[in-house]
């Protein structure tokens, strides 16, 4: 079976809708992280980690707007807001300082002047935690994943001019 990521907030394509963008920047969104769902999970999954990046943003390494680890491995959805403080993530996830400088979604926020992608993506441990603090970083928690990945799922959305 495949690894698949998957939203029912994309409903109009791969467009990113309001509800999803950054309040502030220039923008006037809900900052809601979206509702996700994965299955298809890679035998020997542990936890999970979820990150949100945007790899076209101008700031020459891209932009981390979520970043979420220690997902236990019997959870394979997060609701809309979950990353929000809106609703609730499971106790034992921990979010990450993001490029905004604190833990937590931050919503599309791209300058004027063209589409930018955000790329969801889960990744499926063979350990049961990462040994993160809520100040490590997007860079700190990706060294992690990439030593203990059993498979990857991802979903990209578009967002901007």
């Amino acid at each position: 079976m495949t690894f698949v990521l998957t939203s029912p907030a994309f409903k109009n394509g791969d467009t990113l809708p309001q509800a999803q963008v950054f309040n502030g920047m220039g923008q006037s969104g809900q900052n809601l992280s979206p509702a996700l769902a994965w299955h298809g999970v890679p035998q020997g999954t542990q936890s999970f980690v979820l990150t949100v990046y945007d790899p076209d943003a101008p700031t020459g390494s891209g932009w981390w707007h979520w970043v979420v680890a220690n997902i236990p491995a019997n959870v394979t959805s997060l609701p809309e807001g979950a990353g929000s403080g809106k609703a609730g993530l499971p106790a034992q996830a921990v979010q990450v300082r993001t490029d905004f400088g604190q833990p937590g979604y931050g919503g599309a926020a791209p300058p004027p002047g063209r589409k930018h992608h955000y790329v969801f993506t889960v990744h499926a441990l063979d350990v049961p935690a990462l040994d993160i603090t809520p100040e490590a970083s997007p860079a700190l928690v990706g060294f992690m994943v990439h030593h203990h990945t059993l498979g990857a799922a991802t979903l990209t959305a578009v967002y901007g001019e």
